[in-house]
């Protein structure tokens, strides 16, 4: 793969604060033009990992590699890279359109050049009509608009996301995800993105590392991950799945593959309707299950808390989980 233009490789990487591991052992190889999301629990080390390749964190061994060069020991301004950061760090003084352009005038670049290049991105994340606001002025996506536009002025081959939409409310959420897949096939470069949302994850990406304890308990595509999840964190993690342990054989059985039929020894403890799903909750005798049937399925079984049901599935939809 060493011939992909841009492509990011990560070798071994490892950070340390004294005697403890922040981020063992990574390796991770990315094409051009891939969405990547770095997926994981609060404190798993996905935002370590990040800052590294950003060149805000000192690598403590290993490298980081970016378009066939070892940016490992450069200084952020050196390694082609931009990151936006969570909480957007707008300057509260500075009109909307000199926000994004801040980065070339610290380069020296002319005042009509720079405002040029930023109205241009400006336009591609439709704030062209607001580029003389202040930062106070726009709203919580309009925000993030302008903090992803700064981050691109400098053309990095790659842009790294620390949590970028987690300020934003869910209907928000939702239609800036979008926005940022698109944002990114167009430009064609690489994002890598942190976040602790599996949803947001498997919306966006193309390649997911799911992170726990500072390592990497899977990575592959959303598909992948949802359908062959390789361990019992991954699978409860990525969400969907029932777990079942016992004997050192755990299993995964995805919840929408589990059939509920009335009068077995088990117990519907929940009902939760969702819309275009129904999810249950039911205690049996290998332990709590998760089961989601759709509308009209929940219509014509007309199942409710307490009822007792037996809960079954087929055994090609059991899925071998690693130890």
């Amino acid at each position: 793969m060493s011939g992909i233009k841009n492509q990011l490789e990560l070798i071994n990487l490892e950070k340390r604060y004294g005697d403890t591991i922040a981020v063992s052992g990574i390796d991770l190889s990315l094409p051009d033009n891939t969405y990547c999301c770095l997926l994981g629990p609060s404190g798993c080390g996905k935002t370590s990992l990040l800052r590294m390749i950003a060149g805000h964190e000192e690598i403590t061994s290993g490298d980081v590699i970016l378009n066939n060069q070892n940016i490992s020991d450069k200084s952020p301004a050196e390694r082609s890279t931009s990151m936006m950061f969570q909480n957007y760090a707008l300057f509260p003084h500075l009109k909307v359109i000199d926000n994004v352009a801040f980065a070339l005038k610290i380069a020296g670049v002319n005042k009509t050049v720079r405002h040029a290049r930023a109205m241009e991105l400006l336009e591609s994340v439709q704030l062209h009509t607001m580029s003389e606001r202040y930062p106070s002025q726009l709203s919580g996506g309009q925000q993030q608009r302008v903090a992803l536009a700064r981050a691109l002025i400098t053309k990095p081959k790659l842009l790294l996301l620390d949590e970028p939409l987690s300020a934003l409310d869910p209907f928000l959420r939702i239609e800036m995800r979008s926005e940022l897949k698109v944002l990114q096939r167009k430009l064609g470069i690489t994002f890598v993105h942190v976040t602790h949302s599996q949803e947001e994850a498997m919306a966006l990406a193309d390649i997911i590392l799911v992170m726990n304890d500072g390592k990497v308990e899977q990575q592959g595509s959303p598909m992948t991950l949802f359908n062959k999840p390789r361990n019992a964190f991954v699978a409860r993690f990525i969400g969907g799945h029932n777990v079942i342990e016992g004997q050192g054989l755990p299993i995964s059985i995805r919840e929408d593959r589990i059939k509920l039929t009335l009068g077995g020894t088990d117990e519907v403890t929940g009902v939760e309707f969702l819309g275009s799903v129904v999810r249950l909750k039911v205690n049996s005798g290998l332990g709590p299950l998760t089961v989601v049937q759709s509308d009209m399925e929940f219509t014509q079984a007309r199942l409710d808390l307490g009822d007792q049901v037996k809960a079954s599935w087929s055994k090609k939809d059991q899925l071998q989980l690693e130890a």
